[in-house]
């Protein structure tokens, strides 16, 4: 019998590890039919939001965004989507960016749907429209080459346009891919491991994840990763972009 007070998540100052296994389920008005797990969010200490939405078949979400523009990317399973009027079916690896100010609503999915969501308050830029609605897939063929390393991929799931202040990616690394260097940044992470397992060093602490876990990255954690096992490890994650490095 595995002794209930092990885990393998930890919460820091500057970083966390949140493993499936101490997930406790929250209420969100307007999403029903549905376990949420509020996974990275302020009061940790950052300034994202990150959930995972697990649907039953009469599963539904639905709101309209205020602040906070949305990231939503499918997990697993399929759904049927309504942003802003356009309705579309979202299968797995397909996602949908929802900006302030929309009505978005998630109905009809395959019993197990998983939502991944992103949620960051959003910064106007004088001079710069407010982003659109943005539909995407991932697609391997659009992750380019990082830092010349064959064995590193990365594809920019929004446009790197001045409108957004914030980007989503989904980073491959193949068998015996790692960071070339420790990354010591102003950005903030939240991320989700879709695939495979790796060894990922914050702050001078080393942690093994996989499959199903998340992470937190305040500014200036320092990181580094390194894929293991016998597959690519593969995760996406959220990152703040665009905007002047001080608050006022």
């Amino acid at each position: 019998m595995e002794m209930s007070a092990l885990t393998r998540s930890v919460v820091k100052r500057n970083h966390a590890i949140i493993a499936p296994d101490g997930y406790i389920n929250s209420n969100v008005p307007g999403w029903t039919g549905c376990t949420t797990n509020v996974i990275i969010n302020e009061q940790m200490g950052a300034r994202l939001c990150q959930t995972l939405i697990t649907l039953t078949e009469a599963g539904r979400v639905q709101g309209e965004t205020e602040a906070s523009q949305i990231f939503f990317y499918v997990v697993q399973g399929g759904c049927t989507a309504t942003v802003a009027g356009e309705t579309r079916a979202l299968k797995v690896g397909e996602y949908v960016y929802v900006p302030v100010g929309q009505r978005y609503d998630f109905s009809q999915p395959e019993a197990g749907t998983q939502l991944l969501t992103f949620h960051k308050v959003y910064e106007p830029l004088a001079g710069h429209a407010t982003p659109g609605v943005f539909w995407g897939e991932r697609d391997f063929s659009k992750a380019p080459i990082y830092m010349n390393d064959e064995a590193l991929r990365i594809q920019e799931l929004l446009p790197n346009e001045p409108g957004f202040d914030m980007a989503v990616n989904i980073f491959t690394y193949g068998l015996g891919g790692n960071l070339p260097m420790v990354e010591t940044h102003i950005m903030e992470h939240g991320l989700l491991y879709l695939e495979g397992q790796a060894i990922y060093m914050l702050d001078q602490c080393w942690y093994p994840v996989k499959k199903g876990d998340s992470i937190w990255m305040a500014p200036y954690c320092q990181q580094w990763a390194t894929a293991m096992g016998q597959e690519p490890s593969v995760y996406i994650y959220y990152k703040n972009v665009n905007r002047f490095p001080t608050v006022k």
